[in-house]
């Protein structure tokens, strides 16, 4: 009987190879073995309620004539040996589940590595480089509304209120937008000496002419 339960036990799982499976079937080999170690018990209880340690002898020193002597010593040696080979098995289920989580546990940083991979991935595909300008400031009146916003010559103007180099065809995008815009806020983001810099424009009346007191032209790509 613990010659087939050692059998069985012998072997770990390969710890590449680990799967669910294989831990179920080494569950189910404990098991096994854990039903024959309480048979082996219960013919222990059979013979006078003898355990493991009771002695076998009388007080006289002759071998006890109210037990089965053959049954007992069977029974205690092969509980000795299905003991060991629990052992064994509970050594292999831990192993294995040890295993099967450090597994797992490279899995989801494979995984997490492969999704940031693909995120930068898509993003660069996606063109997440610094838009391209569309126009240039190339002159400035003093204490024009473009002065006191803080445009400069030769700013790259890359979005002027609504208007990036998607959507721009000519300068009559800009003048279009800064003709509804009297009075009020555009953002300007023009890229000066390889920095962006954030500008708050307000078209207005003043003492020159039109509402900028600036001249932009078109940047040919």
């Amino acid at each position: 009987m613990s010659e087939k339960a050692g059998s069985q036990s012998g072997g770990s799982p390969e710890a590449s190879g680990v799967t669910v499976g294989d831990i179920q079937e080494l569950i189910r080999r404990k098991e096994e073995i854990e039903a024959q170690i309480k048979a082996n018990y219960e013919v222990l209880e059979s013979q006078k309620g003898i355990g493991m340690n009771e002695p076998l002898v009388d007080c006289e020193g002759y071998p006890r004539a109210d037990v089965d002597l053959y049954q007992v010593r069977t029974a205690r040696h092969n509980i000795v040996c299905l003991q060991n080979d629990h052992k064994a098995v509970m050594k292999q289920v831990e192993d294995a589940l040890h295993q099967l989580h450090a597994r797992d546990k490279e899995k989801q940083a494979r995984d997490l590595a492969e999704a940031h991979r693909e995120a930068l991935s898509r993003g660069q595909s996606q063109g997440l480089s610094p838009p391209q300008a569309f126009a240039k400031v190339n002159s400035v009146s003093p204490g024009s509304p473009a002065s006191i916003a803080g445009l400069q010559v030769d700013d790259e103007i890359l979005e002027f209120g609504s208007v990036n180099t998607q959507n721009f065809q000519s300068l009559q995008n800009i003048g279009s937008v800064v003709q509804h815009s009297e009075g009020k806020p555009l953002n300007v983001t023009v890229m000066r000496r390889g920095e962006k810099h954030q500008l708050r424009l307000v078209p207005t009346r003043w003492a020159g002419k039109g509402l900028l007191g600036c001249n932009i032209i078109p940047l040919q790509r």
